[in-house]
């Protein structure tokens, strides 16, 4: 059963246009939450904004976004200002370029969202469209307004739906260099690279979404079930140091190829 849509408009390549419907593909519902409470009387806190100087509580009416400017001065915006900034691109995607599928890199993959077709007479546009990308290896870009900005994203076929991605914006992707740069290039040992392949193909496995599991959430919901029936929490285990020695590789992998259990190498 389909999911309600949190966004509907128009997908519009040149003069070809169908409606479509849009979901957040990623989902954060199922994570154990937290209420703050009052330790002494058990009720729910309340958090409410309060004037900086005065320390006076802020009615919801008289909270505006402001944009610093100098040191006590700030540049008031409401959010009609807001809003105005792109009303073009908040209920149309208009396609109007592509690029190769691998062009663009994974760090600038920000949201997915499934974009599916959401009237049965835009079916045929929508299916075209989608298609087309797919036998070409091409992606379209395009600019919408979401979550309250206007972004560049990016439509991927998927199956028979659009997988849609907001990117991120340039100033958020962090040049490599400033990270990576001081890392000086060297001749490795062959024989190392050679068992890290091994290692690398004992623990080579097919990919199974339980691999992104929580433990830390499924620790949480043995520690509340405990609780709740009056046990009291579970100890906590203690985490190991972190090792300070110095490690002859060479040593370290001859014990690891060692002591793992035998596996058939991938062909």
């Amino acid at each position: 059963m389909a999911r309600p849509a949190f966004w509907k408009g128009y997908l519009k390549l040149s003069l070809v246009t169908c409606p479509v419907a849009m979901t957040p593909a990623a989902s954060e519902s199922e994570k154990v939450r937290f209420h703050t409470l009052n330790r002494a009387t058990g009720n729910r806190v309340r958090a409410e904004y309060v004037d900086a100087e005065n320390g006076k509580p802020v009615d919801d009416g008289d909270q505006v976004k402001g944009y610093q400017s100098g040191p006590d001065d700030y540049v008031i915006l409401e959010d009609a200002d807001i809003d105005a900034v792109a009303l073009e691109s908040t209920r149309t995607i208009d396609v109007e370029m592509f690029v190769p599928r691998d062009s663009i890199g994974w760090i600038w993959y920000d949201r997915p969202h499934y974009l599916a077709p959401d009237d049965p007479v835009g079916v045929e546009a929508f299916s075209v469209i989608r298609d087309a990308m797919a036998a070409t290896g091409m992606v379209g870009v395009s600019r919408l307004v979401l979550y309250r900005r206007e972004r560049a994203v990016m439509l991927e076929p998927r199956d028979r739906g659009i997988v849609l991605w907001t990117l991120r914006y340039g100033d958020e992707v962090r040049d490599p260099e400033t990270y990576f740069g001081d890392i000086a290039p060297r001749k490795l040992d062959s024989r190392l690279l050679t068992m890290v392949t091994t290692l690398i193909e004992q623990h080579t496995k097919p990919w199974n979404p339980e691999m992104t599991a929580d433990p830390v959430q499924a620790r949480l919901l043995e520690i509340i079930a405990s609780k709740k029936k009056g046990r009291g929490a579970p100890r906590v285990k203690e985490q190991p140091e972190r090792p300070n020695n110095v490690v002859d590789i060479m040593d370290a992998l001859r014990k690891s190829i060692a002591t793992e259990p035998d596996r058939p190498r991938r062909r």
